[in-house]
């Protein structure tokens, strides 16, 4: 039996800015994600912006309004990128995934978030690549263990490289990435902290979002 092959490629557009891929992204039936979701969840700012932040995939409330980072984790992150000295209205921010995953609650109409599978990321990465490719930011800022799987590879530990600047790899094969790239917890990880935890874990989040403002200077 051969597996179903996960690969977005096929609906990214060669040509065209951000609004072209936004277009082609409500389309992508790349992986199975896109059967239970409710829309595709695009990544959100400018062209033009220096900074862009990965997240690992929409949420509940992202899959709803169609935009990144409009819930609870997405205030922590707005209020961090702030004292970090980092404009939050001038960083573009995306998902590696751009569907919502997740399980039906036993009870209830909640929906559970499910990380989603290196198949996963992987067939969703052609539209990090191409976003990127449009932006050419001066840094990628990667939020969690997915963002910094799909941008580092399997390999990559939130844990052990969170703060460090490194070179951005390339991601379509062009033979370089493009500016820096810092990785950092999620946000989502300072709201599952316990309350002895919250503060230092939030703390820790502004900390290395000071590294990526410090490549903006």
């Amino acid at each position: 039996m051969v597996a179903e092959q996960y690969d977005a490629t096929p609906y990214v557009p060669e040509r065209g800015g951000l609004q072209a891929l936004r277009e082609g992204a409500a389309g992508c039936e790349g992986c199975p994600l896109y059967r239970a979701a409710t829309q595709t969840v695009f990544g959100d700012g400018r062209a033009s912006a220096r900074v862009v932040l990965v997240g690992e995939q929409p949420g509940d409330q992202e899959d709803r309004q169609g935009r990144p980072f409009v819930g609870p984790a997405g205030g922590v992150l707005t209020r961090a990128l702030d004292e970090a000295g980092i404009d939050p209205a001038g960083a573009y921010v995306t998902n590696a995934v751009k569907h919502f995953k997740f399980e039906q609650a036993a009870r209830g109409k909640r929906r559970i978030h499910k990380a989603p599978s290196l198949r996963e990321v992987g067939a969703c990465r052609p539209w990090l690549a191409a976003e990127l490719r449009v932006i050419d930011p001066e840094v990628v800022v990667a939020l969690g263990a997915t963002a910094g799987k799909s941008l580092l590879g399997s390999s990559f530990r939130v844990g052990e490289q969170r703060g460090v600047a490194v070179p951005m790899p390339s991601l379509d094969g062009d033979g370089g990435g493009h500016g820096m790239l810092v990785p950092t917890i999620h946000p989502s990880a300072v709201l599952r902290a316990d309350d002895a935890e919250r503060a230092a874990a939030y703390a820790g989040l502004v900390s290395d979002l000071k590294v990526a403002a410090r490549l903006l200077k």
